[in-house]
């Protein structure tokens, strides 16, 4: 395979299931090695066969976003066994719809892991990616956000707008690095964890009520804009964070 990421290596976390998944195989198309970085081993290496069997290179990592010397080591092994880290998405993240709840019917503990892995899991695999990038001359971070971080009514949305105000951080403070960071926020995509987490009513309501554009949105529509974001075709944008939610919630 070739295209515009050729002699590229991509780091991908949760990247087994989902928009992670979707974001990898895109990479792989055009041309990148990806790591399968994910908490889920057994699915992160049916993923990466997958990859590997239509041509590239692709290979599964453990790791746990939150637990930073787990991050540590899944990094090393990616940069071992694929020679360097160029570009990271950062995607894994707790999304279940127990995180919208407010903060007072949420338990510490439940609200710790929220942003241990949505919040501290970029830090961790940023900061852990960094010096591969510099070395390399420099690179890209993808921060998977979501429209929910534009409202932040909710433990998660909170999440999600610490994880833009990562993206801008982030961008300032590895930009003498060559690093670019930006970041994705996607409105209501139709995964398999959407699907069982989402009441369909509410999935209906959102697509014919409050988007503007009357569909589900699709992992593919993620990864087009994450492969736009990471090529030199937007190298003059940082610090950004792309609003991919068929315009919601732009008309009300």
């Amino acid at each position: 395979m070739s295209g515009r990421f050729d002699r590229k290596v991509a780091f991908v976390t949760g990247g087994a299931t989902g928009i992670g998944r979707a974001c990898a195989r895109a990479l792989a198309t055009e041309g990148a090695s990806v790591a399968i970085a994910d908490i889920d081993t057994e699915t992160a290496q049916r993923t990466a066969a997958e990859i590997a069997g239509e041509g590239a290179h692709a290979i599964a990592v453990p790791c746990d976003v939150a637990d930073e010397e787990r991050v540590d080591t899944a990094v090393g092994l990616a940069i071992d066994q694929l020679g360097g880290i160029d570009i990271l998405i950062n995607n894994a993240g707790r999304h279940l719809m127990k995180y919208n709840q407010p903060f007072g019917v949420l338990s510490r503990a439940s609200l710790r892991e929220l942003f241990d892995v949505n919040v501290i899991g970029v830090v961790n695999c940023t900061l852990a990616c960094r010096d591969s990038m510099r070395d390399r001359g420099g690179g890209v971070v993808l921060n998977i956000s979501s429209m929910a971080g534009f409202m932040n009514i909710s433990p998660y949305g909170v999440s999600k707008l610490a994880v833009r105000g990562l993206t801008v951080a982030f961008a300032t403070e590895l930009s003498p690095d060559r690093i670019r960071v930006n970041g994705i926020a996607p409105g209501l995509v139709n995964t398999e964890s959407s699907r069982v987490a989402l009441p369909h009513s509410l999935l209906q309501n959102v697509v014919r009520e409050r988007q503007l554009v009357h569909r589900p949105g699709t992992t593919a529509d993620v990864a087009s804009s994450m492969l736009f974001l990471c090529s030199d075709e937007a190298s003059f944008i940082t610090g950004e964070t792309l609003r991919v939610s068929g315009g919601y919630p732009l008309n009300f």
